[in-house]
């Protein structure tokens, strides 16, 4: 088999390990949390939604030790793409996305600083190690301000989040075992990313933009698509929304903590700031719902489209340029 081929293969089976044991992980940690004590609710803020992004920060870490940190920012910034673009594009398009009035007045407002923040970070095309500290500082007091205000205005999904009931030595095997899984299964993902920009003659940061976080983003993709042929979408936008703001935070301050990453000056003018502007529209196409429609705005599939054609113009530009 040639060393494509291998890298081809590496890649998908450091997604499907990703996959799994990011199910895992999530699985044992929140059991964990409720044999502690834990409320249901504070786990589904806190556990589930920084488990998520298990997969895109041990992707990162990997990365950043290999000297191919700026795979690491493509992975951040392609994944918030892709979950605007691609995900909440294509879930539009199959049943409208209800919007709630609350995302323009917390959410919003905290994605659009982070995205702000990301962009004066970028600007130079590195990341220091002052620069990933301030994102990755500001994670905490953020889950622990979202935590506290949740508490006092929470919905009957967001208190019934599932979480599995094991007892506490399976809990902590799963853990173990996803944990593990989740290393492994970056490391493989990372040497295969590697290997196919040295074939492609491309940077790592392109694969990162592209294979890596498509990849990462399609187990969204798909539990989005499935949620809204089930008519369970209440939460679609707000859990997009959210996972954007931990990709800034918590996967592109990472290869900043590893080591000063420096990429190609296009990571700002093209990435960032096609990042920016879908980010933009996103909140213009909520801003104008809520405008127009109230407490019954949705985002159809007429948005819907739009947010699936501005995510191809982008790999238009990518591929162009």
């Amino acid at each position: 088999m040639s060393e494509v081929w291998l890298a081809a293969a590496a890649v998908i089976a450091g997604f499907i390990g990703l996959v799994w044991s990011a199910d895992r992980f999530v699985s044992g940690s929140a059991s964990i949390a409720l044999n502690l004590g834990l409320s249901k609710l504070v786990i589904g803020l806190t556990i589930v939604s920084l488990g998520t992004s298990a997969p895109e920060i041990m992707v990162a870490v990997s990365a950043g030790f290999k000297g191919a940190g700026d795979l690491a920012v493509g992975n951040a910034i392609g994944s918030n793409l892709a979950n605007i673009g691609l995900v909440l594009g294509a879930t539009a398009l199959i049943a409208p996305l209800p919007v709630q009035r609350h995302l323009f007045t917390q959410e919003i407002p905290v994605l659009l600083a982070v995205t702000a923040l990301a962009g004066i970070m970028l600007f130079d095309a590195q990341l220091t190690l002052i620069e990933g500290l301030i994102l990755a500082s500001l994670l905490i007091p953020l889950l622990w301000m979202t935590v506290a205000y949740k508490k006092k205005h929470h919905s009957s999904e967001e208190e019934n989040t599932e979480i599995p009931q094991m007892l506490l030595p399976r809990a902590i095997s799963w853990f173990v075992i996803g944990l593990a899984a989740l290393l492994i299964s970056s490391e493989i993902l990372v040497w295969g990313a590697q290997k196919l920009a040295q074939a492609a003659g491309v940077s790592p940061l392109i694969i990162g933009l592209t294979v890596v976080a498509v990849g990462t983003s399609l187990p969204e993709l798909a539990a989005s698509i499935a949620s809204a042929l089930r008519g369970h979408f209440d939460m679609a936008l707000g859990n997009i929304i959210g996972s954007n703001i931990f990709n800034i935070l918590a996967v592109m301050s990472v290869p900043g903590l590893i080591a000063t990453t420096k990429m190609d000056t296009a990571v700002f003018s093209r990435d960032y700031l096609s990042m920016l502007a879908l980010t933009l529209l996103l909140v213009t196409i909520i801003g104008f719902s809520l405008w127009r429609h109230g407490a019954s705005a949705k985002i159809g599939r007429r948005f819907g489209g739009l947010l699936l054609l501005s995510y191809i113009a982008y790999y238009g530009l990518l591929f162009s340029s």
